[in-house]
């Protein structure tokens, strides 16, 4: 059998999720359980597992993603692993993915394993979505080695990858996994040890937003859906947040949050002082030819019609643009 070069620990929703990004780039990957569980406990988990990562396949099959013709062999890259078979699992592993629960003694739990099976050569990430990784790195044998790695659900579909450093993360290390990510097909984003890494904290503020509306009667879910998928998500599917702010001009949200926090609720809507610094120093963004960005030397007519062409395309998928009327119409 060919030894699998990842493993992922924890057969979880998110260790099968992880598992068929893999397998679907045409690697071999481990999915292993570290739980001590009798014969007919570990049958049932795996094929619980060995279920849901078909039927995940299968429902892509149906959608167009591949032929369908393909689903056994891309399951079939999927070695369930149960705790007698994690230490040689975890041993010939390149890159680990812990992704038990979300809790300290569970990772040290699990982690105690990893750092006694793996070998030295191995990348040792968590799939955490809470605990920082400054906190993890203390759990692990070699932390120059380890960084956090959250995935966006589900995990095989979302391309971005979240890579969360300590400050004793090697950048040999980090370079190389995301050089790993990137030929499976993701797109790894990089932060620092932040609680809610980048996703999760901006989605957070918007969602609760959205509930805050409902809740003042300000607009039925409804509608407030209506306008996040085809205003301000199809919009931010064609450009950055941060290029965003260049776009429009940073004098533009100054001015926007001072009305909001005025009218709405000052400690949510208050601008940070980045936004009233680059105001007051003139880099407003395109318009200026420095902002967050540095345009300086740039074709902005080009850029312009590039940011165009991103929203028409967006408009397009959505089957929303349409063709100029004619001059019949009365």
């Amino acid at each position: 059998m060919t030894v699998a070069r990842f493993a992922a620990v924890g057969a979880g929703r998110m260790g099968r999720g992880i598992a068929i990004a893999f397998a679907y780039a045409g690697h071999r990957i481990a999915l292993v359980d570290l739980r001590q569980r009798t014969t007919a406990a570990w049958q049932a988990l795996r094929d619980e597992a060995r279920a849901e990562i078909r039927a995940s396949l299968e429902a892509l099959a149906r959608l167009g993603a591949f032929d369908a013709s393909q689903v056994d062999a891309i399951a079939k890259r999927v070695r369930l692993v149960d705790a007698a078979g994690a230490p040689a699992a975890l041993a010939a592993a390149e890159l680990v993915f812990e992704g038990v629960p979300e809790t300290l003694q569970a990772k040290r739990d699990a982690f105690e394993q990893i750092n006694r099976h793996c070998g030295d050569h191995a990348i040792v990430t968590s799939t955490t979505s809470s605990i920082l990784v400054t906190q993890l790195a203390a759990l692990v044998r070699r932390p120059e080695r380890f960084l956090n790695m959250h995935w966006l659900n589900p995990a095989y579909v979302i391309p971005v990858v979240e890579l969360s450093t300590h400050p004793g993360t090697d950048a040999r290390v980090l370079a190389r996994t995301r050089e790993l990510m990137q030929s499976i097909g993701k797109l790894p984003v990089v932060c620092g040890a932040t609680p809610g890494y980048i996703v999760p904290r901006l989605q957070a503020l918007i969602m609760n937003e959205a509930a805050r509306m409902v809740e003042q009667g300000v607009a039925s879910a409804e509608e407030i859906d209506k306008a996040t998928r085809y205003g301000l998500g199809l919009r931010f599917a064609a450009i950055g947040v941060v290029e965003f702010i260049d776009f429009g001009g940073a004098d533009i949200l100054h001015h926007a949050s001072r009305e909001m926090a005025a009218s709405i609720d000052a400690a949510r809507y208050t601008a940070p002082a980045i936004v009233s610094q680059m105001v007051e120093s003139g880099r407003l963004g395109l318009k200026s030819g420095s902002g967050f960005y540095d345009y300086a030397g740039r074709d902005v007519a080009a850029y312009r019609r590039d940011v165009l062409s991103r929203t028409l395309g967006m408009l397009r998928h959505a089957g929303l643009w349409r063709a100029p009327a004619d001059d019949t119409l009365p």
